[in-house]
């Protein structure tokens, strides 16, 4: 059960790590993303929320800068290859570089997560939910992050402002049921 959560969360929180190029030099700060949130939450199919959700994560990936969005591609690289001191060095670099370019704290996030650091990695998915406050992989990363640490409640909350958000974000909602399920019998 806990290695299909783990699988599924990082998938998803590595969904914005394959497309890295888009149309326009952008950020989390790009005035498309309001129109793209809108119609994301009005979604009425899968097919068509995984397709406004690939253009926010072309959004988020790209920076102003091309020097931070070769450090995005090397760290992404180094990141699916398994070289986590690679990837951590690469968007610890960007965040010292761009410490406003919110996709740069939630690589950095995840890859403390999959070391084990998961102090570090709340921290990072904080500072990337002040930047973003809608980043659908940020929340469900700190739901991913709370189920490691056994804590239901906060896990719940973090899935559940993730389908706020996204409303067919994986499966998130399947894992929403599992704990309110998980929460009522501890509650009975």
């Amino acid at each position: 059960m806990k290695n299909t959560i783990v699988k599924f969360f990082a998938a998803v929180l590595f969904t914005g790590a394959i497309v890295l190029s888009g149309p326009a030099r952008a950020d989390q700060n790009d005035p498309r993303l309001e129109q793209l949130f809108e119609q994301l939450q009005a979604s009425q199919s899968p097919a068509a929320a995984q397709a406004l959700e690939r253009l926010i994560w072309d959004i988020w990936l790209d920076s102003e800068k091309n020097s931070i969005n070769i450090l995005m591609r090397q760290g992404v690289r180094a990141m699916q290859s398994g070289d986590y001191p690679t990837a951590y060095d690469r968007f610890s670099t960007i965040v010292e570089l761009e410490p406003d370019f919110a996709e740069g704290w939630n690589k950095r996030a995840t890859i403390l997560y999959l070391i084990g650091d998961l102090d570090a990695s709340i921290a990072d998915v904080k500072r990337t939910l002040a930047l973003e406050p809608r980043h659908f992989g940020a929340l469900a990363g700190l739901g991913l992050i709370n189920d490691a640490l056994e804590d239901a409640e906060a896990a719940l909350e973090a899935y559940e402002a993730a389908l706020e958000v996204h409303p067919f974000l994986g499966n998130a909602r399947l894992r929403v049921e599992q704990l309110e399920k998980e929460l009522s019998g501890r509650r009975i």
